[in-house]
């Protein structure tokens, strides 16, 4: 005997009943499984708004962790010295789904895929020339009058002689990456900019007496840095100019003296260290 079709179309009806119930429970596990996520998602977009209306605001962001150092700034006390880093890797890039400060360690494989030499990225050279001078007791002493790092792109840098650099190389970075992005760093609980995106030429921040020196081991002029600097006139300001790349020749038409201090190629910070000696000496700062 035959089931009348009404039957067969009932029996189809609990099925997909079945089939239904089953799918909405799944979601609604999945539902419950990922509020986390959810909140999560909804602070990042507060924050991110956040930060958007301070921006608009004219307000610079805050990075924690970047203090004040103490130093006694003073320009009555003498004069100074000014220190510009040339031709320093800071380059950013999207390495997977976040941005990256590139260097040779790390983008090693990403660099070679994208036709550049890792060996020129190597930001970890003016990292340790930055703490090179802002840890020397000339800028204890108060005459540090500034810092300025120039990029291999042209990014021109102000870096405040009171500012306290990281002393690992993944915070630096880290700090670098920010203000690349955000163009200025304040002091912790304040809004004074102590590392910040300054337009171009440096020429126009640097005084009007002030003698610009600058380093290289290819330069014919072989120098003892001491009799150097002790020889300068006592009045002028100093500005040195120092490469922060691995290879390569510091290039800057406003330089008025080229001059090499050994006859071994340096690194940038163990230059910029012979430099402090030696103002260190003439200014008699112990």
């Amino acid at each position: 005997m035959v089931r009348p079709y009404a039957v067969k179309g009932k029996k189809r009806k609990k099925k997909a009943d079945v089939y239904d119930r089953a799918e909405e429970e799944e979601e609604a596990a999945a539902v419950a499984a990922e509020p986390e996520e959810t909140e999560t998602e909804e602070a990042d977009k507060k924050r991110s708004q956040g930060n958007e209306a301070e921006e608009r605001n004219g307000n610079p962001i805050e990075l924690e962790g970047i203090p004040m150092a103490p130093a006694e700034i003073n320009p009555k006390n003498g004069p100074g010295a000014i220190f510009i880093l040339e031709k320093a890797s800071l380059e950013v890039a999207k390495v997977g789904k976040t941005y990256q400060l590139l260097n040779s360690d790390e983008h090693s494989n990403f660099l070679r895929k994208n036709n550049k030499d890792p060996a020129l990225y190597r930001p970890d050279i003016l990292h340790q020339a930055l703490l090179m001078v802002l840890d020397s007791p000339i800028n204890k002493a108060g005459r540090l009058r500034n810092v300025y790092v120039r990029t291999a792109a042209g990014v021109l840098i102000e870096v405040k002689p009171y500012v306290r650099i990281p002393r690992t190389f993944k915070r630096f970075a880290g700090v670098m990456l920010q203000l690349l992005q955000k163009l200025s760093i304040s002091a912790v609980g304040k809004r004074e900019k102590l590392m910040r995106v300054i337009k171009n030429p440096v020429t126009q921040y640097l005084p009007v007496n002030s003698r610009k020196i600058g380093f290289s081991y290819s330069s014919e002029k072989l120098v003892n840095i001491q009799n150097y600097v002790a020889s300068s006139e006592n009045s002028a300001d100093f500005v040195f100019v120092v490469g922060a790349m691995a290879h390569g020749k510091v290039e800057a038409d406003y330089i008025e003296d080229f001059i090499s201090i050994s006859g071994y190629p340096l690194s940038a910070a163990y230059c910029i260290t012979m430099i402090c000696q030696a103002l260190a000496g003439k200014w008699n700062i112990l």
